[in-house]
């Protein structure tokens, strides 16, 4: 194994080339380095802005928002239009959102993960995260309450696979109730593998006239929680629909059985299911499909309308009296008392006189 040695000359040599480099004008690397660090400082601490967020103060490097262009903050930050800065040049953002809860959110922009703590519900979490276009989801929350968690990831989640749901199974039987001059739709969720078999003759007797149903397994099982009949309820409000109904009901499949009552009527018996069903409107007058305005009419109905706004038709006898009047004899006049003079008073009629006082008088 070869050694290396140097001898004493060369050692001195190197020694006084290190002395004349740092007696020279030039920096060393050391001093260079420290220079441009206290330079990048001075430069971070004149680009740092003021946040105020439930009355409290952040002070922050907005290059941490432009590195997340797309949450609000960072389109704020990067077309640099600030429409909420006050008199001492602070930037007013996130109004309703609780200081501790932008903290949190504030190490999404640091580290990309929120550290939820106790102090704070998920639920408030959530919300400020989709007023700050902030992604919420099991990479970038983590927390102790499991619970709230993983039930704000379902309804998320369930708004998204009822939209699928929406569009291909129950937007169909929507347009074909539409189709038929309908403006509301009764869907049953039925199993894929049930079957309904109904008698032509006998037909069971159904709550709904225009009662449609879609083999699903899939949406049964999703309508099985009451927590997703809540999401999809509120997706078809956002969708502009009406007077929306999610329960279960029973549903009948087969007929079990046909029983024979005196007289031969024949009652047929149907095996009925529970099954959940949706029901959504999208009449617009609904208020005034209901009412009618009966001072349009007459007292009897007719049906042609110039007849009912004509005046009525009298009937005349001989005299010219309409029929059912009570006839007037022309030579009876009629006196009335206002015409009488000013303080006659007509004298009373004799008494009449019983049988038994003419005996007495004759």
């Amino acid at each position: 194994m070869p050694r290396f040695s140097c001898s004493m000359n060369s050692m001195k040599s190197l020694m006084n080339q290190n002395a004349a480099t740092s007696g020279s004008s030039y920096p060393s690397t050391s001093s260079s380095g420290h220079l441009t660090n206290s330079r990048n400082n001075i430069a971070n601490k004149e680009e740092r802005v003021s946040l105020i967020v439930d009355n409290t103060r952040f002070i922050v490097d907005p290059a941490i928002f432009i590195a997340h262009s797309n949450t609000m903050l960072g389109r704020m930050f990067s077309s640099n239009e600030y429409t909420n800065k006050n008199e001492r040049g602070e930037y007013v953002v996130a109004e309703g959102v609780s200081a501790n809860v932008f903290r949190c959110i504030l190490e999404y922009y640091k580290g990309n993960v929120m550290r939820c703590p106790s102090s704070i519900s998920v639920q408030e979490l959530r919300e400020a995260c989709d007023y700050l276009l902030v992604p919420f989801d099991a990479k970038t929350v983590k927390c102790q309450n499991l619970r709230g968690l993983l039930h704000e990831l379902s309804n998320e989640g369930a708004r998204c696979q009822f939209e699928v749901f929406l569009e291909d199974l129950i937007l169909p039987l929507m347009v074909n109730s539409a189709q038929r001059g309908d403006r509301e739709c009764h869907v049953v969720v039925l199993l894929d593998d049930d079957i309904v078999d109904w008698d032509e003759e006998y037909p069971p007797q159904m709550g709904e006239e225009y009662s449609q149903t879609v083999n699903s397994t899939a949406l049964y099982r999703f309508f099985k929680y009451i927590e997703n009949r809540d999401v999809a309820k509120q997706v078809m409000k956002e969708r502009g629909l009406k007077k929306i109904r999610l329960g279960i009901e029973g549903y009948p499949t087969y007929k079990e059985k046909i029983k024979k009552r005196a007289g031969g009527r024949e009652d047929v018996i149907y095996n009925y299911v529970q099954r959940p069903f949706i029901h959504m409107s999208w009449e617009k007058e609904e208020a005034k499909s209901r009412h009618v305005d009966f001072q349009c009419l007459k007292s009897k109905s007719v049906t042609n309308l110039a007849e009912a706004t004509a005046d009525p038709v009298l009937e005349l006898d001989a005299r010219g009296n309409p029929m059912g009047a009570v006839a007037i004899d022309p030579d009876i006049q009629v006196v009335d008392g206002h015409d009488q003079d000013d303080g006659a008073v007509d004298s009373p009629p004799p008494p009449a006189v019983s049988e038994a006082e003419q005996n007495d008088e004759s």
